[in-house]
């Protein structure tokens, strides 16, 4: 059971999740290769002794700050897409465990776009009490992804 306090410090004191300014350079296109067969792609989370099972649906292959990258994708029931990443501002500027990106369907081409400004924070960057995934290790950018929500912490 968790226990919601409406007078909690953290509440009263909370002025918003730090982001960095928003820029059209971390809106970048995509190209999105689907599976043949969904793959179950298995991580660990921020809870020692936990893991989770996400339906992997295929890769995005993209290009950021120049270098060639490739993100795995897992699939919603809306068509649409989910990415769990981490990148060099991981544990610095941003939280350690990874950040969650939405993408919405590709297009018939393949086409997706990334919008890395809207890379945000999972509950366990809030609280130690979540369970939340990390990023499988083939979403670990090189790059530093100085878009979206930074650590709240």
């Amino acid at each position: 059971m968790r226990v919601h306090d409406p007078k909690a410090p953290y509440l009263l004191s909370y002025k918003g999740i730090p982001t960095y300014p928003p820029h059209e350079t971390w809106r970048v296109a995509g190209t999105f290769t689907p599976y043949e067969r969904p793959a179950t792609v298995t991580t660990g989370a921020v809870k020692e002794g936990l893991e989770h099972h996400h339906t992997a649906v295929g890769v995005i292959d993209f290009e950021i700050s120049g270098v060639a990258s490739q993100l795995v994708a897992f699939g919603r029931a809306d068509g649409t897409l989910h990415v769990l990443f981490t990148d060099a501002t991981s544990g610095v500027t941003t939280y350690p465990a990874c950040r969650s990106l939405p993408v919405a369907a590709p297009a018939a081409d393949g086409t997706v776009t990334l919008d890395f400004n809207r890379a945000a924070n999972l509950p366990c960057s809030f609280t130690d009490f979540a369970t939340c995934p990390v990023a499988p290790a083939e979403n670990r950018l090189t790059v530093a992804v100085e878009a979206g929500e930074k650590n709240p912490r």
